[in-house]
């Protein structure tokens, strides 16, 4: 039979050096050790006297006893009801020390661009939801699982796509991915397969997609940008620059043109960072290239759901199903940390993009998925995403009316949608401002950040603001920090 200590408290390895002044002191210099070294952290709950003598094979006593003198000494904490911890100790930097930064631990502030604003996650809804997923979840479930992902997720999202934003969508041609860049690391992997040798891509993005492309063999090469949005025309007949390419034109003929461009990455709906939707002749000038050349758009739905001044643009898969892969996750709407992202596949790339995926569904959570699932059938989702389209709203509006009042100088453009602005700023002083913005205890980023290294056209001065990721408490104070550091 088991013992019943077996089966409670916490596990702690301990190696206890018997020695001739007793295992009481063997105990406390070990535990103390443990403690000074870092491997304890401060908070860590230990298990209980009786717990670790059971696993130590010695008396309780002794335990009771160690635990006893390092709560005097300090090391440890008691209290009834809590337990016995590893107490908070504050760290004294030696007198030749060099000086604390300003805000320890990182800037006071964050208004870099590209998270929600994590503190109003809907954790009680969410926990409903995967009581209610688990609760109804058949066994096999919890199997290696389809690696397109559970069904029940893929046709809730058939739904609500369809609903919200316009797609045309088949639960059988949704494949579920760990967010943005697991999906762009599949398809890129299956459009070298295929025979592409380059990827078109906005001017303006994430080094991270770059460098994801170039890592599956394709050259990226770059599209300009104007207030139109992206220079799609450069596909059907322009020069397109890229690092080392060739004329990359796409109208040669079926498979793309003589620079190996068979496919184009967009944000249509808010180009990031600049903040403009594509204008509706270039949307269907890409579509009518893609279907000329039998070309492949993948679409970024980038801040598709937060649009606040008009209706939101639809996504350009609902133009053409077939040639235009839908890219959407659950990071702006929900939280990054959920790793959940989806893609809807034309009908002939669906197989292809499950078999780069693996024959198991390795990497995304299935509880994760089908509480996801339970959220968007049971509306939690629309809620949620109305009152942080609301919050944000109100956000950018604050933003806008202190530039106004305090730094006239300042415009803010790109913030019909989603939760970031470009703030243009005068000719020269961009590195300027983000080191003033350092010494206010603010993180912001330049626009410099995300210039694809072979864009064409003059850089621009400007800093990209993340108004939704700060705390609604927080919010405040980064923009007071943000407002004194600017021009």
């Amino acid at each position: 039979m088991v013992k019943s200590w077996a089966t409670f408290g916490v596990d702690l390895h301990v190696d206890v050096t018997r020695t001739g002044s007793g295992l009481r002191k063997g105990l406390t210099d070990a535990l103390r050790a443990a403690v000074r070294g870092g491997r304890l952290a401060p908070g860590t709950r230990l298990p209980s006297s009786r717990s670790l003598a059971a696993d130590l094979g010695i008396a309780r006593n002794t335990v009771a006893d160690a635990y006893a003198d390092l709560v005097a000494e300090g090391w440890l904490t008691a209290r009834q009801g809590s337990g016995t911890r590893v107490a908070e100790r504050a760290v004294v930097a030696p007198a030749s020390a060099p000086p604390r930064p300003r805000t320890p631990g990182g800037p006071a502030y964050d208004l870099v661009p590209g998270t929600p604003d994590l503190a109003s996650f809907p954790r009680a809804e969410w926990l409903k939801a995967s009581r209610r997923a688990l609760a109804t979840a058949p066994y096999d479930a919890l199997g290696y699982g389809d690696p397109r992902g559970r069904v029940e997720l893929r046709t809730a999202l058939a739904s609500y796509l369809a609903r919200a934003r316009g797609v045309r969508a088949d639960p059988e041609r949704i494949l579920i991915c760990s967010g943005f860049a697991h999906g762009l690391m599949l398809l890129g992997a299956v459009l070298r397969q295929r025979g592409a040798r380059a990827l078109a891509m906005e001017s303006y993005g994430l080094d991270v997609h770059w460098n994801l492309v170039e890592r599956a063999g394709l050259r990226s090469v770059t599209l300009p940008l104007d207030e139109l949005g992206t220079r799609t025309d450069e596909l059907t007949g322009g020069e397109l620059g890229g690092s080392g390419s060739r004329s990359a034109s796409a109208s040669g003929g079926k498979g793309g043109g003589p620079g190996g461009v068979r496919a184009v990455l967009l944000t249509p709906a808010h180009q990031f960072p600049m903040g403009v939707p594509l204008h509706p002749d270039r949307r269907a000038a890409v579509v009518d290239w893609a279907r000329r050349t039998g070309g492949l758009i993948l679409e970024d739905d980038y801040d598709g759901e937060f649009r606040y001044d008009r209706q939101p643009v639809g996504a350009l898969q609902g133009l053409d199903p077939d040639h235009v892969v839908y890219m959407g996750t659950a990071s702006k709407a929900l939280a990054p940390g959920l790793r959940l992202g989806w893609l809807v596949l034309p009908p002939d790339l669906a197989a292809e993009v499950a078999a780069a995926k693996g024959y198991a569904d390795w990497s995304c959570g299935v509880l994760d998925q089908l509480t996801l699932a339970e959220f968007i059938t049971s509306g939690a989702y629309d809620r949620h995403v109305r009152a942080s389209r609301l919050r944000y709203r109100r956000r950018r509006d604050h933003l806008v009316s202190a530039l106004a009042a305090r730094a006239p100088s300042v415009t803010a453009t790109g913030i019909a949608a989603g939760f970031h602005a470009v703030l243009q700023l005068p000719p020269g002083t961009e590195q300027s401002v983000v080191r003033a913005a350092v010494w206010q205890g603010l993180a912001v980023h330049g626009l410099t950040r995300y210039r694809h290294p072979s864009a064409t056209a003059p850089p621009l001065d400007a800093l990209v603001v993340g108004y939704g990721t700060p705390t609604d408490s927080g919010w405040p104070g980064a923009l007071e920090a943000l407002i004194r550091a600017l021009p």
